[in-house]
């Protein structure tokens, strides 16, 4: 049975009302001015990362940032976008919460929100 990250994602390609699958994703931590990769996940088949940080993975406070690649994703489907990847900061400040961070894109516009 696969673990739930304390940090997961969803992108839902909203010009199409489907979810974005396959989409690589990787999420990092601000230590000392600089962001250190995690870990790398991919969306599955309902365009969710539920396993986004390892299994393990100690959630603390600080300051995230989560980024999508998104031209990757386009020109897999025979589409091309203006934004090459999505990066998404965000703060934790509640290690005991789970953070959800969505993502709806389209090939020219994106907008993201703190899920549940």
């Amino acid at each position: 049975m696969s673990h739930k990250s304390p940090v997961t994602c969803h992108v839902l390609i909203a010009s199409k009302g489907i979810p974005g699958i396959g989409i690589d994703v990787k999420i990092e931590k601000l230590e000392q001015n600089e962001f250190t990769l995690l870990s790398t996940s991919q969306t599955n088949s309902d365009g969710r990362c539920p396993t986004l940080l390892p299994d393990g993975y100690k959630a603390e406070k600080g300051i995230y940032r989560v980024t999508f690649n998104t031209r990757e994703y386009f020109t897999g489907i025979g589409e091309r976008c203006f934004y090459p990847y999505v990066q998404i900061v965000f703060e934790l400040t509640n290690p005991e919460e789970h953070y959800h961070i969505p993502l709806l894109i389209s090939p020219y516009s994106y907008t993201t929100y703190r899920g549940s």
